[in-house]
């Protein structure tokens, strides 16, 4: 093959691409599509409730803790626990690991636990854990309190939540009393 074919062949394949924008130039000017001033359909948004404290904003959804507790089961509560026990320690003097350890969570104000450093966000959160603080914080920690270093993914079930939250509340010294609907 000699230099002239080569240059026939680049040629074509160069006017073949001019050929292909300029006809995609050309039918934009031709075709002129408007945006509809009114879409198609519409999504409807529900906004939520937010509350916010001194320093974090928490987004509430206001729920029947006496309700949502009727679902747990202390039982379930210590199955789900082994998610949990990869990091933190239920048991009575046990000692902190990844997490603190949360035997007397139930009631007790938050990042308090002797030898374990927290968060910059969970030392300044001053709120005690509430059956309504858990469950919150237990659906997706980082969203609760924003800054933790926390990176557990959540629990997503209410029961499973519940459960737990109830596990939680009888490993303690001073289980609070659970009044059920």
């Amino acid at each position: 093959m000699d230099s002239f074919e080569i240059n026939k062949i680049v040629a074509a394949v160069l006017m073949v691409a001019l050929l292909i924008i300029g006809i995609g130039k050309l039918s934009n000017i031709i075709f002129h599509v408007e945006k509809p001033t009114t879409p198609g359909y519409s999504v409807d948004i529900v906004e939520t409730t937010k509350v916010s404290s001194s320093t974090k904003t928490n987004e509430v959804e206001k729920i029947d803790i006496a309700a949502l507790m009727a679902m747990g089961d202390v039982a379930i509560g210590e199955k789900v626990f082994k998610k949990c026990a990869a990091c933190h320690s239920i048991n009575k003097g046990g000692k902190n690991n990844i997490g603190p350890a949360l035997y007397n969570v139930v009631g007790r104000k938050v990042g308090i636990v002797e030898d374990y450093k927290y968060s910059k966000a969970l030392a300044s959160y001053n709120k005690e854990w509430t059956l309504e603080e858990l469950n919150g914080y237990l659906v997706k920690p980082a969203k609760w309190i924003k800054g933790t270093k926390m990176a557990f993914a959540g629990l997503r079930k209410e029961k499973d939540r519940a459960s737990v939250i109830k596990y939680l509340n009888q490993n303690s010294d001073n289980p609070l009393t659970l009044t059920l609907p």
